[in-house]
């Protein structure tokens, strides 16, 4: 008996009961872009780390032997989509997921979530963002913000980037290994930016007005659209420009419902129009 007749996407993500972050956001939209979502949680989250109180709980220890119950069923992925990992150890972990699920028709997309405004995350060591660098040459797709490129390129944050100097970061990762890179979320007074790059075209940017405060699991949501829209053959281009445009509707609805910035978007809304 085959698992394999319909699309399947692996999300190694960590698990987030409250907050619409990470793989509470991953499972629905991916599904809801007819793609069976297949979650690997790397910890366990009440609530995200953006509250003042939360519980966690590391999983670890169990990867390894979930991810051999995934062998033994002889899956097979159409996308694989990774985001944060909650320790050092979970790095090799992913590697030897890359190596053991991706093949040619896989479309592995790296979210390399360490940190924003220049600073890293609070669960975040130094020691475990200089080793996200290792799992870059894995990416067909790299979803960085500013301070994750910066951080991947050993470049000190940059406030206010020229286009020349995101095309030069953009450049130096590509030469690691991924062919398409978005640079999201680039603060340009009232209007947030995506810079664009593709491997043997002119890199663009695509722009929308800043709609509220930044709100958790954007990011998420963002790389969760680019990562379903590629498993869909949907250009990269229009797919960066459709995952804005929808965050964009969504943080327009947040604002009317008068929603906590902890409590993310209001993706639910919205889900049948992806």
């Amino acid at each position: 008996m085959s698992h394999n007749h319909q699309k399947k996407m692996a999300v190694v993500n960590d698990f987030c009961g409250f907050g619409r972050c990470s793989l509470a956001v991953s499972i629905p939209i991916v599904s809801a872009m007819k793609i069976q979502c297949c979650p690997l949680p790397t910890a366990l989250f009440s609530n995200h780390t953006g509250f003042e109180s939360f519980y966690s709980d590391d999983f670890t220890d169990h990867m390894d032997a979930y991810m051999d119950e995934w062998v033994k069923l002889n899956l097979r992925f159409h996308g694989i989509l990774t985001g944060f990992l909650g320790s050092p150890k979970q790095i090799g972990i992913v590697k030897r997921f890359l190596e053991q699920f991706k093949t040619e028709e896989t479309v592995t997309v790296i979210d390399p979530v360490m940190g924003d405004y220049g600073k890293l995350y609070s669960t975040y060591s130094p020691e475990l963002a200089k080793k996200m660098k290792e799992l870059v040459p894995y990416a067909d797709i790299l979803t960085p913000n500013l301070t994750e490129a910066c951080i991947l390129t050993q470049r000190d944050y940059l406030h206010d980037p020229t286009a020349e100097q995101l095309e030069e970061i953009c450049k130096e990762l590509n030469a690691m290994g991924p062919k398409k890179i978005v640079i999201s979320g680039l603060e340009r007074g009232e209007d947030l930016e995506n810079f664009i790059f593709e491997e043997g075209k002119a890199p663009c940017v695509l722009r929308e007005h800043k709609v509220g405060p930044c709100r958790s699991g954007t990011g998420d949501v963002f790389s969760s659209m680019i990562a379903a829209d590629a498993v869909n053959g949907v250009p990269f281009r229009e797919s960066v420009k459709k995952a804005s445009a929808f965050i964009a509707k969504v943080l327009r609805r947040a604002l009317e419902l008068d929603l906590p910035k902890t409590d993310g978007l209001c993706f639910e809304e919205f889900l049948t129009e992806i």
